[in-house]
């Protein structure tokens, strides 16, 4: 086997996981948003979520990549680890899909894909059509490069000791440790198990030691989401640990089974192809555990708290107030929510407090804590959102239904006040990759503005709590929102001044007006509030809903 045929080898294995990918990231395109909200809104139960992870990485070609979605949710609150775990068991499963599609020898159509798929890219106008294009198109280039590593690695069978090798290759640890080593290096058990059938295509593979080798790349297939998972959050680096018990556990029952039982013979009394074999195996090792496991599903979440045990401030995705027991409670129920109102507004303002002031001071030394508490409250907004729609189903005292609509309203402008200020994060990281700086007279404006937002913040939000809005508050906070929208038009016509004598550079001056734009939305929102809090305090007559008694669990 010559330098040729190892060129060829891994120009063959470089269109193989391009292949891989490409197809999948068409299929994402074409059907990821659907993908997306199955994953988030179909997985409460955990069978349900192993059957969900078996098809949605049978389409996207990757466990990797099913498990990564999982911890975008898991970040957002919208998935608990229970739930993630049923998707990687079966994330687990459906990354087989490739090995299945290449023991079929479909190869003969990769160039038909390659033509018929890059004249889709090419022409078509529709977006769907060209993602179906790049389905096809990655198809074909997978099996093209399927093909190339095959006729590389033809010129083994001239090697007498690589057949002596393969001959006598019976050592089960030796089989695991290569295994290991080839997914870590590719990173893809798909991949990986690509190379064994492209042997096996040559007669290079014997079936008694692919199965060693099999359990070798499984387990090796957990260094990607781990990758993914290192600077993640905790419960992030959790789901990497189930997906890596899961193949540590699978190795450790099929190794001493494959040493021990004729089991690999099995597969002689179905087919005498061995591609079709190495395909089987690996189907068997992932779905054997899946099954074993999924009982144990709890059992999983455990192990992986144990790992990457618990901290404080993970307890804040969870209601601290309210309770659904008490939801027959109206008016223990409105005091919940007031509470856990309370709560989310006070993160929202430490947002917009740290991202400004960062801002001002070219410092993002809060920045995780600030996505950390985002991420927070938009756990908050979606679950005070439907648990409002939830109470407002029940029958409520007269005046209740008024004050729940005003709440909903709230919500979504606290909501979006904390999305301003992530903006205003990203500004000052944008200033600090560029080394970009404003002029102090820049700098001046912006914090005018933040200051009239905060004020207008604090005393409509308080006297929403509070119930005590006067009319004349209401007025003249509207005056101060008035002037947020002053501020923006004088400071835009003093920026322009500025660029034209020279006192600023342009790019560091774009964002200095998008910021300004941040702020002025800021200030819109926090005047919403107010209308809010004065129709409360019209409903309650000026007298303030009473407060709990304890402190949140």
């Amino acid at each position: 086997m010559g330098f040729s045929n190892i060129l060829a080898l891994c120009g063959g294995l470089g269109l193989f996981l391009f292949g891989m990918k490409y197809m999948g990231a068409g299929l994402e395109l074409a059907a990821g948003p659907k993908l997306n909200n199955l994953l988030e809104k179909l997985t409460r139960n955990p069978v349900m979520g192993f059957l969900l992870g078996v098809f949605v990485t049978a389409c996207v070609q990757s466990s990797s990549a099913t498990t990564i979605m999982c911890m975008g949710f898991l970040n957002a609150g919208i998935m608990d680890l229970l739930q993630a775990a049923g998707v990687i068991l079966g994330a687990n499963v459906g990354t087989t899909m490739t090995s299945i599609l290449i023991a079929l020898d479909v190869s003969w159509l990769a160039p038909v894909c390659i033509f018929v798929g890059a004249l889709m890219q090419m022409f078509c106008k529709k977006k769907v059509q060209r993602y179906v294009g790049q389905i096809i198109l990655g198809f074909g280039i997978l099996f093209q490069g399927l093909h190339t590593m095959s006729d590389s690695m033809s010129g083994l069978k001239d090697i007498p000791e690589f057949q002596h090798f393969i001959a006598s290759a019976t050592n089960p640890l030796l089989g695991f440790a290569v295994g290991l080593i080839l997914c870590g290096v590719i990173q893809s058990s798909s991949a990986a198990v690509g190379v064994l059938q492209a042997l096996a295509m040559q007669g290079l593979m014997p079936m008694h030691f692919a199965a060693f080798l099999i359990c070798g790349i499984n387990v090796g297939s957990s260094i990607t989401p781990f990758l993914s998972a290192i600077g993640a959050k905790n419960n992030t680096k959790r789901a990497a640990v189930i997906y890596c018990v899961y193949n540590v556990i699978g190795a450790i029952i099929f190794i001493p089974i494959c040493m021990l039982t004729p089991f690999v013979n099995i597969y002689n009394l179905f087919t005498s192809n061995t591609v079709v074999q190495i395909s089987m195996f690996h189907i068997t090792f992932k779905l054997v555990t899946a099954l074993v496991l999924l009982p144990f599903v709890q059992w999983l979440v455990n192990i992986s708290y144990r790992v990457i045990p618990k901290k404080v401030h993970e307890n804040a995705y969870r209601f601290a107030y309210i309770d659904s027991k008490q939801i027959d409670a109206p008016s223990a129920t409105i005091r919940q929510l007031y509470k856990e109102s309370e709560r989310m507004g006070g993160m929202v303002r430490e947002n917009l407090v740290l991202a400004a002031e960062g801002m001002l001071n070219n410092d993002v030394s809060q920045a995780e804590k600030i996505r950390e508490t985002e991420n927070v409250i938009n756990f908050l907004n979606h679950g005070i959102t439907d648990y409002l729609v939830q109470f407002s189903g029940h029958s409520l005292p007269a005046h209740v239904p008024q004050l729940v609509g005003n709440m909903f309203h709230l919500v979504g402008d606290l909501e979006r006040i904390g999305d301003h200020a992530i903006n205003l994060l990203e500004k000052t990281e944008q200033c600090l990759e560029k080394n970009l700086i404003y002029s102090e007279e820049a700098r001046q404006e912006l914090k005018a503005m933040y200051e009239a937002d905060l004020l207008l913040f604090d005393r409509a939000f308080s006297g929403f709590l509070c119930h005590n809005l006067t009319e004349q508050d209401a007025l003249e906070l509207h005056h101060i929102e008035d002037s947020v929208d002053n501020m923006k038009r004088n400071y835009e016509n003093n920026h322009i001044k500025r660029l034209s004598n020279k006192q600023c550079a342009t790019e560091p001056g774009i964002i200095f007006v998008e910021a300004l734009h941040d702020f002025e939305k800021i200030g819109d929102h926090a005047d919403d509030m107010v209308f809010i809090a004065r129709k409360n305090a019209q409903i309650s007559g000026g007298i303030r809903p009473p407060v709990l008694s304890t402190d949140p669990a």
